[in-house]
């Protein structure tokens, strides 16, 4: 009887990893149509969950104000967890709010650790940006950066430079 009551639960569990997946699509499709509303009412829950794609959309929506007030610290917010998650189009956006002093204090180091971070995952705008920042940096700060970027990935992206 347990061996029946553990595949069931098996079964049911991955049930529902499509509903995740689909709902995630239902707020694609609501935002590319310009239904914010829906869009948001589909991502919320999935980012308040973890989800680092919905994560990543709402850091977006929150940047542009689509459906929302534009704000630059509520993007941070979103765009940082999923960053934590190794999302590289989060870590170039936190790059170029660092870098620009959007939504955060501006600082060259973090910009260029985010940068560093998003190369390190194949991104080549991460590459660029971050030779090109490097260029206003003293040779210290660089370090300093590379120090932090080395930290945070081999925390698994708990020790971020925060």
């Amino acid at each position: 009887m347990s061996r029946i009551t553990t595949a069931l639960a098996a079964v049911l569990s991955l049930a529902s990893i499509p509903l995740g997946a689909q709902d995630l699509q239902k707020g694609l499709d609501a935002y590319e149509v310009g239904d914010y509303t829906n869009a948001i009412k589909e991502w919320r829950p999935l980012a308040d969950q973890g989800d680092v794609q919905a994560q990543y959309h709402l850091g977006q929506m929150y940047k542009y104000g689509k459906g929302v007030p534009q704000g630059y610290a509520d993007a941070v917010k979103w765009y940082g967890l999923a960053a934590e998650q190794g999302n590289v189009l989060s870590q170039l956006s936190l790059g170029r709010f660092y870098q620009f002093g959007e939504g955060v204090i501006q600082d060259n180091v973090m910009a260029h650790m985010w940068y560093n971070l998003a190369a390190a995952g194949g991104s080549r705008w991460g590459i660029t940006s971050r030779d090109k920042i490097a260029k206003e940096m003293t040779s210290e700060d660089i370090s300093k950066a590379q120090g932090m970027a080395s930290e945070c990935m081999s925390s698994g992206y708990k020790k971020c430079g925060d």
